[in-house]
């Protein structure tokens, strides 16, 4: 019989395999690093078609007015955008500070952003998407500002792995917070000078979602951005990390609300979501499309 201990030991086993892969490939060059991304993209789109049917419909969905042919180049070019975010994760392993800061860097309009919050001695809230490298915009943050960047993750269900993306994404000073803890810890860490990141993209369970048109779809948004924003009266900042070109990214910041406590119901969600959209519109393929973000559908009793 199957035992739990059975099971751990399998999550163990496929860890101590895969560790080594994953050391050497984050010790690669990146002109290689990319070259592996080619292979890597070629299975996994004409090989194994990963998710191929998800993306197509997310992206038919959310671009009507685009050709099959169009659509069919955005998928293309996302397919090789994700196996280049999955290897430059893994290059958070061993990638230098210096290389880091020139690989993601910040546009002159976000460090004004982030010099002003730290100048009036506040904490806030950054709001992202699963939109270009998150992951290397997290470790340039906390590499260059000054205030402690806690972000809220969720764990994943291999605890070996789990501890290894921690490590990653601890390796150059953030803090990370569990979904579950959010609004505890904030409260928390409010006499520490920070900033907490949320990726306010995920799909919500429907029941207690705000509900609004996202890429001409009717679209779940989590709600806890919003409220603990209210309840602390946080500064939300918007932030998104942009593909400049293959393997460099700048980060873009701006600053949503300076005083959420008084926004209606709803207004901070709407605002979030459209600003990210925008972001979509405008680079598409570096959008978590293999993502089902539209698997529920709303309650005909919501009328967000």
């Amino acid at each position: 019989m199957w035992s739990l201990n059975s099971y751990f030991n399998m999550q163990a086993l496929i860890y101590y395999i895969s560790l080594p892969f994953l050391y050497l490939v984050s010790y690669l060059p990146f002109p290689v690093l990319y070259g592996v991304s080619n292979f890597f993209c070629f299975i996994m789109r004409d090989v194994l078609g990963y998710r191929k049917a998800v993306i197509l419909e997310n992206l038919k969905n959310s671009f009507p007015e685009k050709s099959e042919k169009e659509i069919k180049k955005i998928a293309q070019q996302f397919y090789t955008h994700l196996c280049d975010l999955f290897l430059e994760t893994f290059k958070t392993l061993t990638i230098s500070e210096k290389e880091m800061l020139e690989r993601c860097s910040f546009e002159p309009s976000a460090v004004e952003v982030f010099d002003k919050l730290y100048k009036q001695n506040t904490n806030f809230i950054i709001v992202m998407g699963h939109f270009g490298n998150w992951e290397w915009g997290g470790n340039s943050y906390t590499l260059l500002r000054k205030n402690q960047l806690f972000v809220i993750y969720h764990p994943l269900q291999n605890k070996y792995f789990n501890n290894l993306i921690i490590d990653m994404r601890c390796r150059f000073g953030s803090k990370l917070i569990k979904m579950q803890d959010t609004f505890r810890d904030m409260v928390n860490n409010k006499n520490t000078l920070n900033a907490t990141a949320f990726i306010a993209d995920q799909t919500p369970q429907p029941k207690g979602a705000f509900w609004t048109t996202f890429l001409n779809q009717d679209t779940p948004v989590f709600i806890g951005t919003e409220k603990i924003a209210k309840k602390l009266g946080y500064p939300i900042v918007y932030a998104s990390v942009n593909k400049v070109k293959r393997g460099f990214y700048q980060i873009h910041a701006e600053i949503l609300l300076e005083d959420p406590i008084n926004t209606k119901d709803g207004e901070i969600s709407t605002l979030h979501t459209k600003r990210l959209e925008q972001d979509i519109l405008r680079q598409p393929e570096t959008w978590l499309w293999s993502h089902r973000r539209w698997k529920h559908k709303r309650p005909q009793n919501v009328q967000n």
